[in-house]
């Protein structure tokens, strides 16, 4: 976080508040901040500004409910402007778009928007949509088939890079077609970094090549289980 007191605000005793998105990195809107604002962020966790055109402080979402609950402050090199990392509770612009730039941008944020896009495509033009469209298993075995290829790459190769992402990308078409936001393994893994539960890496680091081989092994005979359905 950082001290009001050493900001260097401008000849009307404010600075420019830059709101980014602590989970996707978008940039969410441009306020501006005096210092008796930058006091209300810091104590109530929630972003305030100093309306300039009203001339008094206003708490974003106070009236409409889209708050900004602030993870971080920091102030640029010459203390004159502020970048605040936070997580919206709805939309940041007024007009109702996610931000006031337009739409997201960041990727995987813009992926997911995608194939949320292409859900209701033709079919026959659209390979998300006709994935979505599909019986749950065909989704399910195209996972466990992309799966199997990255157990079989070439280790450190492009071919073995391309093949996760192609198991990434099924496996958030997965989601989608069980209804889900094929981003939440993302948040998964935010949470377990967030509470320092990454215990699993470290498991999975001293399985060695056995654990490896016992994985191809019950891949394969996913492999066939589902080829039998």
């Amino acid at each position: 976080m950082i001290d009001p007191e050493t900001l260097r605000y401008d000849e009307n005793g404010l600075v420019a508040c830059i709101c980014q998105d602590a989970e996707s990195g978008d940039v969410l809107m441009l306020a501006w901040a005096n210092r008796e604002a930058v006091e209300a962020t810091l104590a109530s966790g929630r972003a305030t500004f100093w309306s300039r055109s009203r001339g008094e402080l206003w708490e974003k979402g106070a009236t409409s409910g889209n708050t900004l609950e602030v993870c971080d402050i920091s102030a640029d090199c010459d203390g004159d402007a502020l970048l605040i990392r936070c997580r919206p509770t709805g939309p940041a612009c007024h007009t109702g778009s996610p931000t006031c730039f337009g739409e997201r941008t960041a990727f995987p944020w813009a992926l997911e928007r995608t194939i949320a896009e292409r859900a209701s495509g033709d079919p026959q033009e659209s390979y998300v949509a006709r994935m979505l469209g599909a019986p749950r298993v065909h989704v399910a075995r195209k996972v466990g088939e992309e799966a199997v290829e990255v157990l079989l790459d070439e280790p450190g190769s492009d071919a073995l890079v391309a093949e996760i992402a192609d198991l990434w990308f099924h496996s958030m078409l997965l989601l989608a077609r069980d209804g889900r936001d094929p981003l939440d393994p993302l948040r998964e893994l935010r949470r377990r970094h967030a509470s320092g539960s990454c215990a699993a890496r470290a498991v999975l680091a001293r399985a060695g090549s056995a654990a490896a081989a016992a994985l191809l092994g019950a891949c394969g005979g996913a492999q066939r289980a589902l080829a039998g359905s």
